[in-house]
């Protein structure tokens, strides 16, 4: 049985949910009749990534068409806006949403890069982490694992993900970049017109023949084994290039 008390306590409990949906819904009115008076932008991982700024951003909004200032933000296509910032190969994802004192937010996350593309007749280009191909920046220079040689299928199919190649040449980087080890010795991959990659190393001297990035854990346990046991104990100069292609070896000569 309620008491007078507990009746009391409800009522007050119900007054104070209905004052509540009535100040989000006149919030949620307010926003969206409140007429866009400036735009703020919000870059998330900027610290690790500098290929895009403020300025760039704003200036992607600015040409995307679309009228923003003095109209209501009710009024603003966002989404054509976020879909037009997309197009641009260094933003991975987009949002603009209005605030309650009339400023537009456009939040913006960069892609991340993984890898750079190095080409001698041609602009080089990074290998983000999703798989796309994005171009270089005048304002940043990211340091990451150089990717050489016979580049023009990866360059043309604008995202790694598009073939089997692409995929593994990925799954590649990504093993050698979780790897403390071979994120500091691995300098650079260089790819032939069959699809295999030569190991160009930061310190040890020997060119090492991978193979095509097949049975990729496989073959860096050998030449783990090859860098502890074998060169200690010849000589970190006296080979040139060790193979890691065959089951169960490892060549060096």
């Amino acid at each position: 049985m309620k008491t007078k008390f507990n009746i009391r306590k409800e009522i007050k409990i119900a007054t104070v949910l209905i004052g509540l949906s009535f100040l989000i819904a006149f919030a949620e009115r307010k926003q969206g009749g409140a007429v866009c008076k400036n735009v703020s932008v919000e870059i998330e991982n900027l610290n690790e990534n500098h290929f895009l700024d403020e300025a760039d951003v704003m200036k992607l909004v600015e040409t995307s068409g679309e009228t923003i200032k003095g109209i209501g933000i009710d009024r603003i296509n966002l989404k054509d806006i976020e879909k037009k910032l997309k197009y641009d190969k260094h933003i991975l994802d987009a949002e603009l949403f209005g605030d309650l004192k009339g400023n537009l937010v456009v939040n913006v996350e960069l892609r991340r890069p993984i890898a750079r593309i190095v080409q001698s007749d041609a602009p080089d280009a990074y290998i983000a982490e999703d798989g796309v191909i994005m171009p270089v920046s005048e304002k940043y220079t990211s340091r990451v694992l150089l990717i050489s040689g016979y580049v023009k299928p990866l360059l043309e199919s604008e995202d790694l993900n598009k073939s089997e190649e692409g995929k593994q040449l990925l799954e590649m980087i990504e093993y050698i970049n979780a790897n403390r080890f071979w994120k500091a010795q691995v300098a650079q991959l260089d790819i032939d017109r069959s699809g295999r990659i030569d190991i160009f190393p930061q310190v040890t001297g020997q060119r090492v023949e991978f193979g095509k990035p097949e049975n990729i854990e496989m073959k860096f346990k050998k030449l783990m084994i090859f860098y502890k046991e074998i060169l200690p104990a010849r000589g970190w100069t006296r080979y040139e290039r060790v193979n890691l292609e065959y089951e169960g070896q490892v060549i060096a000569e």
